[in-house]
């Protein structure tokens, strides 16, 4: 039976939202469905979340919350959270032509220097970040954007649990979050920076094939449909396998090799150019490490003549795996703690 109509026959009986790890331990229970790999429920959450990515309403299954899944008709009786959206992921938000500095970036070198530490209005800083030649953008509404960037960035910082650098103050205020001083939002900062770094920690105490699924799993939240681990080893060869789905429009098959190394250990140069030969046809590769990139590896990953190769660095790693509630579970709005039930570890590298 296949993970779908086994989760199926799970959540019909259950006639409530279950949590993939939930799920996978009563279909294995019930001899409905085997897996070899040592995270089964990485492997039912990619499957659920990549049938509801590819089929929208018409999916047998809805998804209700971080690695939790109903189905679709019993969602009405359900007494757990309204079900998101098929379509919840955002596409990213565009970046205009802009030869200066980001927009984000000219609001706060803009505050800096004229806001002498008193919000400003979104239009009197793009204002100023023209004047100042700061901000060089082709856009017909630049304050729009500037406001737009703004807004995303402190919805994005909040959901990896960081200190957002701006805050709102209404009516198309903002100000820098430095300026509010060492109160509670600076205490939840340092809380779930510890966390980062226990986060951090755990990756590398997982086995192989752990983190390997643990990584699937990631992919499936960030919109990646298929996926597939395409082994349980070491660190030769391409790992993942998997499409990148934009906004149900664009479709980009992607090779990812994932590197759990120790953080000292920087990826070099040759990493990037055996994953860019290991490609398959029109495939993109992705590098996840625990570690970091050389400037070597960098250099070589962004060559314009050759196929593009994405880095994901152990610090982007766990933010992402904070923003998707993976590993991590949020105990206030912006307060995290680690989630023992959802790391398995084993014998680190």
């Amino acid at each position: 039976m296949s993970v779908k109509a086994a989760a199926t026959e799970v959540l019909k009986k259950a006639k409530t939202p279950l949590h993939a790890k939930a799920i996978a331990e009563q279909i294995i229970a019930a001899g409905l469905w085997t897996s070899d790999g040592k995270t089964p429920e990485a492997t039912v959450s990619a499957s659920l979340y990549s049938d509801i990515k590819k089929n929208g309403d018409k999916s047998t299954f809805v998804k209700v919350g971080p690695q939790t899944f109903a189905l679709r008709d019993s969602t009405k009786i359900s007494s757990g959270a309204a079900p998101i959206p098929a379509t919840v992921q955002e596409a990213p938000t565009p970046h205009p032509t802009n030869a200066g500095f980001s927009f984000t970036d000219c609001a706060q070198k803009v505050l800096e220097e004229f806001g002498g530490k008193k919000p400003m209005h979104y239009k009197e800083i793009t204002e100023k970040a023209l004047q100042k030649g700061w901000l060089v953008t082709g856009g017909k509404t630049p304050e729009a954007t500037m406001y737009a960037q703004v807004i995303t960035e402190i919805k994005r910082q909040q959901k990896r649990g960081e200190r957002p650098r701006f805050v709102q103050h209404g009516r198309g205020y903002v100000g820098l979050s430095q300026w509010m001083g060492r109160g509670l939002a600076f205490q939840i900062e340092q809380h779930n920076y510890q966390v980062r770094k226990v986060l951090r920690e755990r990756l590398l105490a997982m086995k192989p094939g752990e983190f390997e699924e643990l990584i699937s799993q990631l992919l499936a939240e960030m919109g990646f449909e298929m996926v597939e681990v395409t082994k349980l080893s070491g660190d030769g060869g391409i790992d993942v396998r998997g499409t990148l789905v934009v906004g149900d429009v664009v479709r980009i098959k992607m090779a990812v090799q994932v590197k759990k190394w120790k953080l000292k250990n920087n990826i070099q140069a040759p990493v990037v150019q055996q994953v860019r030969g290991s490609l398959g046809a029109h495939e993109q590769g992705l590098i996840i490490t625990t570690s970091d990139f050389s400037a070597g590896a960098i250099k070589e990953a962004a060559q314009p003549d050759k196929t593009p190769i994405a880095l994901m660095n152990g610090e982007q790693l766990v933010m992402l795996l904070m923003e998707h509630g993976i590993g991590v579970h949020r105990s206030t709005p912006d307060l995290f703690e680690i989630d023992e039930d959802a790391l398995l570890t084993g014998e680190g590298k």
